[in-house]
């Protein structure tokens, strides 16, 4: 925010200091540096020029800028997606390894409350 506001600054006094010299030259009828001038409005006129070919060369961009955008964004996805699986499995592993039964094997149940419900679920199939 500061550039810009520097930026706008030194354009804003640009400005006024070209105003001032027109000025001048108009309440002295003189032109300065007339060599100058003419140069820097062959310029002028050639950046003119640019300007106007830039803006059909943009009107062209949207539809590739829009491709592109598409790419990138399936790539960043597709990135992402690899990542999410690459720490499923080392969450797994992690899990695996911090876990007091890593050889876990189902038992049967010590509960008789369980064993109840269980055979009372497995007689009404």
């Amino acid at each position: 925010m500061l550039a810009a506001g520097i930026i706008f600054g030194i354009s804003l006094l640009g400005i006024i200091a070209l105003f001032a010299v027109k000025q001048w030259e108009l309440s002295h009828e003189r032109v300065l540096i007339p060599s100058l001038r003419r140069r820097a409005d062959i310029r002028a006129l050639q950046v003119k020029d640019l300007a106007y070919a830039a803006r059909k060369d943009l009107a062209k961009l949207p539809p590739q800028i829009i491709l592109i955008t598409r790419v990138i964004i399936h790539e960043a996805a597709l990135g992402f997606a690899a990542l999410a699986r690459l720490l499923e499995r080392q969450a797994h592993r992690l899990a695996d390894t911090v876990s007091h039964k890593r050889g876990f094997e189902r038992r049967e149940t010590r509960s008789e409350f369980l064993k109840k419900v269980a055979e009372h679920k497995n007689s009404s199939e």
